[in-house]
């Protein structure tokens, strides 16, 4: 017999598996010691609004009867290495799922990839935190598994293909993640976690007849006439196939410029720039869950997201939270010498002391008016000089540009900065100077509104670091909205994050599935 419940807890009931079992027997009417039951979670989220923390849980009883598994969805992978080959371009969770989902459709995929696998990328992400050496192929943008892997392994999305993303989960839960992100509404890996999965993913394709070819960079197209046949690598090589998916993510500019240079239809797309902001976790706890000196051993590290419209000369702009990490790491993502970029990521235990977040100003192409003369590479232009201004800011180096919080918004250059997770180091400055005038005087407008909702966000015990500016692409691809094929050439489908349809991890393996399952109905013959 199985039963189902509702149910309002106490941390200790919730995140304790001997407590949690308790409480749903007391639900169902049943005695502490009754045997041949089991109980289990379906959904859990966390309820601070009040004084008291609660957690909103449902729950499953069985009695006298096996519980079975949370999964609905068993891949099947069918041999392959016979099979017409597609082409992705990109070994991200775009990519990877693009292929695992070819494969369960009959189709061999052959994935390229610009950067390492992802046991060989930690040396380069070692030399760019120790020694601010970035490798323009392999870095926390480039290599298997993509931005995500090394970035924190964050799956919520606001998405609302509940079905679909509940297959992506179980996808992740099939290959060795924990059915736990299958429960929490805010599920997550973590960066130390997701790199044994990547690899996981990968063994499947392999072992079903993909190809997996690492350190390989697409350089050019082969076209004709209005489709597109393959792609040729640096190497000089062609590799042909029956479609071209491209998955690249948001920060290949050299595909940006080769799309503009054959002439190949791309547009500049809105997106948003900012800092990371970082803070002490248990002031963000002690905010977050009312409590007066730690949130004790049953909560998990709070988060939070923060909204507001701001006005500026007449123009209203949003400043917004972007992936927040509690008990995370700030990492420098650059992806080329001479560039300053930061992002976060949260190990799977989020036990650091530090929590971080983006806050980004959205920036529309009206905001760019100087830089129209690039065309759809605006926006993109912008973006790069302002990595530039962090760099030159912080000394030239990885060392990145910072200040405390209210003496941003006080216009006073720190005279120190406070202990930081980021590794290269910080440099304080007037992140005036790095930031354009539009995007600081909204953030600095923000974070006083931010410390009203926020009692103690607004302090001096925070610092901002510069620039958090990779928040999403800065160029669309078009597609056509049924079809998911470009425009004007056929046989190309941009994908995900690099052409503009996706963010975030479960969101860029959705359009991944979805791209391939559009190919493979247009080009393969039943």
């Amino acid at each position: 017999m199985k039963k189902s419940f509702t149910l309002q807890l106490s941390p200790e009931e919730a995140y304790d598996e001997a407590n949690f079992k308790l409480a749903v027997l007391k639900k169902a009417g049943l005695k502490p010691d009754s045997s041949n039951t089991f109980a289990r979670q379906t959904r859990r989220s966390i309820d601070a609004r009040g004084r008291k923390v609660l957690v909103n849980v449902e729950a499953e009883l069985f009695i006298n009867e096996s519980p079975g598994s949370l999964l609905d969805h068993l891949p099947e992978y069918h041999q392959v290495n016979q099979s017409d080959p597609l082409i992705i371009v990109g070994a991200g969770p775009a990519g990877l799922f693009a292929a695992l989902r070819a494969i369960e459709l009959g189709v061999k995929p052959i994935v390229i990839e610009r950067g390492k696998d992802v046991r060989a990328r930690r040396r380069d992400l070692a030399a760019i935190n120790k020694e601010g050496i970035v490798n323009p192929d392999s870095n926390y943008c480039f290599g298997e598994g993509g931005a995500g892997t090394y970035s924190d392994g964050k799956l919520y999305t606001r998405s609302k293909k509940r079905g679909d993303i509940r297959r992506i989960m179980e996808i992740f839960v099939y290959h060795g993640a924990t059915e736990e992100i299958l429960v929490d509404a805010h599920p997550h890996i973590g960066t130390n976690k997701l790199p044994v999965l990547v690899a996981k993913l990968r063994e499947s394709i392999l072992q079903a007849g993909g190809e997996i070819l690492f350190e390989t960079r697409v350089e050019d197209f082969i076209l004709e006439g209005n489709e597109i046949k393959g792609v040729v690598t640096q190497s000089g090589e062609k590799i042909k196939g029956l479609g071209v998916i491209l998955a690249t993510g948001h920060s290949a500019r050299d595909i940006f410029h080769l799309l503009q240079d054959r002439g190949i239809l791309i547009e500049a797309k809105p997106f948003a720039l900012g800092v990371r902001i970082e803070h002490s976790q248990n002031l963000i706890d002690r905010i977050q869950y009312h409590c007066a000196v730690d949130r004790g051993p049953y909560l998990p590290a709070s988060a939070y997201s923060l909204v507001q419209q701001t006005d500026y000369q007449g123009k209203q702009r949003g400043v917004f939270s972007f992936c927040m990490c509690p008990g995370g790491f700030i990492v420098p993502a650059a992806t080329a010498p001479g560039e300053l970029v930061v992002n976060g990521m949260s190990p799977s235990r989020r036990d650091s002391k530090f929590a971080n977040s983006g806050m980004v100003v959205s920036v529309e192409l009206e905001d760019l008016p100087q830089y129209r003369k690039y065309g759809p590479l605006a926006a993109l232009h912008f973006q790069a000089e302002v990595e530039k201004k962090a760099w030159e800011m912080g000394g030239k180096s990885q060392v990145a540009p910072a200040q405390r919080m209210v003496d941003f918004v006080n216009r006073k250059v720190s005279s120190s900065l406070l202990d930081t997770s980021y590794q290269p180091g910080l440099e304080s400055v007037e992140m005036r100077e790095v930031l354009p005038d539009f995007i600081a005087a909204r953030m600095a407008i923000a974070f006083k509104g931010f410390g009203q909702k926020m009692k103690g966000y607004l302090t001096n015990e925070a610092q901002i670091i510069g620039v958090e500016s990779r928040t999403s692409s800065p160029v669309r691809i078009p597609r056509d909205k049924e079809s998911f094929e470009h425009p004007q050439i056929k046989r190309l489908f941009p994908c995900a994050e690099g052409a503009g349809y996706a963010g975030g991890i479960v969101s860029a393996a959705m359009d991944g599935e979805r791209c391939a399952e559009k190919l493979i109905a247009m080009y393969v013959k039943k």
